[in-house]
């Protein structure tokens, strides 16, 4: 699940075409977290970080359980 919000996080960034200090404002992170974020050190972010990255980029996250 790290791995696919990483991502959506990147692809995000990406196709606003933002810089890592712009990305750093939106996401109310530093740059040097934007930067591990693009570079997926996803070693460096918990889930909950990668949720609330992802919500604060307008993003819907929903977790879903096996059954």
């Amino acid at each position: 699940m790290r791995a696919g919000l990483m991502a959506k996080l990147r692809m995000f960034v990406k196709s606003k075409k933002l810089t890592q200090a712009r990305a750093a404002e939106l996401l109310g992170v530093s740059q040097s977290r934007v930067s591990d974020l693009i570079r997926g050190k996803w070693e460096k972010f918990s889930l909950e970080m990668l949720i609330m990255l992802a919500t604060r980029a307008g993003m819907h996250v929903s977790i879903k359980t096996a059954a």
